[in-house]
C-alpha cells in the first residue's frame, strides 16, 4: 500500500440539513496529501439535503452521491461502500465535525498498526443550553458509561471505536454493515464481528472529531430508548453482549418499577427511596463535578437521568421480545464488487 493510498468517504444522510453544512466544511478543510473523495448515501429526504449538497459540488473532491432507497443507514454505508474503489474507507457522520487532521491521522494509524479498524473518541459539543448538558454528562463514566471511545486519552485496544477507518477488502469479506431492528449498533456489531475473528480494534484519541449531541429532551430520551433497544439486539443477534455495562441503568429501572408501586401503597417504602436516593446522590456529586454553573448542574443532571431511564426502558423493553424474531428481522444486505 502506498504511502498515501486514496480514500473514500462514506457519509450517510438523511434530512440531515441542520448539521450537514458544519460536517461539510470541516470534511473540505482536510490536510490529507493523497487524493481522497466524498460518497454520500442519500436516503430520500425532505428537508432540503439533497439541494445542500449539490451546493457543495466543486467545494469537496470527488463528491458523488449515491441512492439509499431503503433509508438505513448500514445499508447506505453498504451501497457507499459499492460505489467506492479507494483501497480505505472512513466512515463518517453528518452530526460531527473533523479536525483538519481526521484523514491523515486516519489512514497513518490504520498503516502502522495491525489493526482492522482504527478510530477516535467521542468529543461531544452541544450549541444549545440543552445540548451543552447533554454534553456535559456525556463527559461522566456515571452518565455515559466507562466505554473507551468516550473516555480514553491513551491509545488501546477497544471493543469499539466512533466512526471508524478500514481496508476496502477487509470490509467486503465481513460482509460490511448489518442493520437491526432498532436501527442503530450497526458500528458495534461490526467490530464485535471483527473481533470475533480475533482481529484488532484500535482506539487512537489523536483522532479527533467534534460529536454534537441532541437539543432536546425530547430527541435525547428517543435516542437513548433506542440505544438500549439495540442493545438487546446485539444480544440476541450475537449470542453475547461485548461487556455487562448495560445492566446498570436495566437494573435501575427495573427497581424503580417493582419498588415504586409499593411504597405508593405504603408498605416498603425503603427499597424505593433507598434505590432512588443513591441514583439521585451519585448524579447530584458527580454532575457537579462536570458542570460550571448551577443551571448546568440542573441541566446536565437532567440529562444524565434521562439517558439512564431512556437507555434502561429501551434495553427493557428490548429483552421482552422473542429472540427468533429479532434475529429473523436483521436487514442484511452486503456490499458487493463492481
Amino acid at each position: 500500500m502506498s504511502e498515501h493510498p486514496p480514500v473514500a468517504v462514506l457519509l450517510p444522510v438523511l434530512n440531515e440539513v441542520a448539521a450537514l453544512d458544519d460536517c461539510l466544511a470541516s470534511l473540505a478543510a482536510q490536510d490529507y496529501p493523497g487524493p481522497w473523495s466524498l460518497i454520500v448515501a442519500e436516503g430520500g429526504s425532505t428537508d432540503g439535503t439533497p439541494g445542500l449538497l449539490e451546493g457543495w459540488r466543486g467545494r469537496l473532491p470527488g463528491l458523488e452521491v449515491v441512492d439509499n432507497p431503503l433509508r438505513l443507514q448500514s445499508h447506505g454505508l453498504n451501497r457507499a461502500a459499492e460505489a467506492a474503489t479507494a483501497e480505505i474507507l472512513v466512515r463518517v457522520d453528518a452530526h460531527s465535525t473533523y479536525a483538519p487532521d481526521y484523514l491523515r491521522r486516519s489512514v497513518e494509524r490504520l498503516q502502522s498498526s495491525e489493526a482492522v479498524i482504527v478510530g477516535g473518541v467521542l468529543r461531544p459539543e452541544g450549541r444549545s443550553p440543552f445540548g451543552r448538558a447533554v454534553a456535559m454528562a456525556m463527559r461522566s463514566p456515571l452518565a455515559i458509561g466507562p466505554g473507551k471511545f468516550h473516555h480514553s486519552v491513551e491509545r488501546q485496544a477497544a471493543d469499539t471505536v466512533y466512526l471508524g477507518a478500514f481496508r476496502r477488502q477487509d470490509f467486503f469479506a465481513i460482509g460490511g454493515f448489518r442493520a437491526f431492528p432498532s436501527r442503530v449498533a450497526e458500528d458495534a456489531d461490526l467490530c464485535f464481528r471483527w473481533r470475533q475473528q480475533e482481529r484488532l480494534v484500535l482506539l487512537d484519541p489523536h483522532i479527533r472529531s467534534t460529536y454534537r449531541p441532541r437539543d432536546t429532551p425530547r430527541s435525547l430520551a428517543r435516542q437513548f430508548r433506542r440505544y438500549g433497544f439495540g442493545k438487546a439486539d446485539m444480544l440476541f443477534v450475537n449470542g453475547r453482549w461485548p461487556s455487562w455495562r448495560p445492566l446498570a441503568p436495566l437494573v435501575l429501572v427495573v427497581g424503580l418499577a417493582l419498588t415504586a408501586p409499593l411504597a405508593a401503597l405504603g408498605r416498603l417504602r425503603a427499597p424505593f427511596w433507598a434505590l432512588l436516593g443513591s441514583w439521585l446522590v451519585a448524579l447530584t456529586v458527580e454532575m457537579a463535578r462536570v458542570a460550571h454553573a448551577p443551571l448546568e448542574w440542573v441541566r446536565s443532571m437532567a440529562a444524565a437521568a434521562i439517558m439512564h431511564l431512556s437507555y434502561g426502558t429501551g434495553l427493557l423493553r428490548g429483552l421482552l421480545r422473542n429472540p427468533a424474531s429479532v434475529r429473523a428481522a436483521v436487514e442484511h444486505h452486503p456490499p458487493t464488487a463492481r
